[in-house]
């Protein structure tokens, strides 16, 4: 077993409890956590590594799980949301092939379904293009700030949802609607055993110039648009919780060109305490290293 202890903001003790098998066991002056996403609650970091660059670069799930993220750090609550979902999603499949269907065609069960389904995904829906609204300023800023450019960005919450404007905020109505879309796909749903369409088929799409960035984008644009995005999550979170992050950078330079490295550098480690994992100090100027600690491993 390893045990790591900490303090947090200098009043709250975190010890966490690492096992080889079984799940970890987090406590937080001394009385365990019932549900390990509570430490969110007591302490919030943004981390950055090389495989982050996926993305911008990969398939929907990995963006999907970002602003998942970024909304459970403002909304620890959130976390709970995508948890019955997830199990709602799941019980749902599961019904369209089993025995009791297949015997009594019964559609109560799946119209309880919809209706739990509506609710959960416009809670999730909303919260999602909320916090897209409110990071795209600091990515534009982060952005420009790193490509030294004047190219336009833009990011866009690509719903399956139908005739919802960007600007509907009402939660009836935006739960009536996918109640509509969820009976309209209920008889290709009853041969597949899927539902496609739901929070677990959206996309978020990024744009230089009108431009995806996933299609079209270089390797440099892409990696300056990932690092613009997690250096906009540690603004807004600054901003939104009154506190900094902790900011993880877990080997990400050799990701970067000398100047975005350099411009990285600067501008990490003021406001926020900071944490950089390397293979090789040389990637780092002096003045750098001489005003940071460093450990050995």
């Amino acid at each position: 077993m390893a045990v790591v202890i900490g303090q947090i903001n200098f009043k709250d003790d975190l010890k966490l409890n690492l096992f080889r098998k079984g799940p970890k066991r987090i406590y937080v002056n001394e009385s365990i956590l019932k549900k390990q996403s509570e430490i969110k609650n007591y302490i919030r970091s943004v981390c950055f590594c090389s495989n982050d660059i996926d993305i911008v670069r990969s398939e929907p799930s990995y963006r999907r799980t970002w602003i998942d993220k970024v909304v459970s750090q403002l909304e620890p609550v959130y976390l709970d949301l995508i948890s019955r979902f997830n199990r709602l999603l799941k019980q749902r499949s599961h019904f369209w092939r089993s025995e009791s269907f297949l015997k009594t065609k019964s559609k109560d069960i799946i119209e309880s379904f919809d209706i739990q389904m509506s609710i959960i995904s416009t809670r999730i829906f909303r919260r999602r293009r909320r916090a897209l609204l409110k990071i795209k300023p600091y990515v534009e800023y982060w952005h420009n700030h790193l490509s030294k450019s004047q190219e336009q960005i833009d990011i866009n919450y690509l719903s399956g949802m139908q005739n919802i404007s960007p600007e509907e905020e009402e939660e009836e109505v935006i739960s009536k609607k996918i109640a509509e879309q969820l009976l309209n796909q209920r008889s290709i749903e009853a041969l597949t055993g899927k539902c496609n369409f739901g929070p677990h088929r959206d996309d978020v799409e990024f744009l230089i110039n009108n431009v995806s960035v996933r299609k079209y984008g270089s390797s440099g644009q892409q990696r300056t648009f990932i690092l613009a995005l997690k250096m906009a999550e540690l603004d807004l979170l600054t901003k939104t919780l009154n506190a900094a992050p902790i900011l993880i950078l877990d080997d990400v330079l050799a990701e970067l060109d000398l100047t975005r490295q350099n411009l990285l550098l600067n501008s990490v480690g003021k406001d926020s305490q900071c944490f950089i994992s390397a293979t090789h100090l040389d990637k780092f100027n002096q003045s750098f290293l001489g005003s940071s600690q460093m450990i050995h491993l």
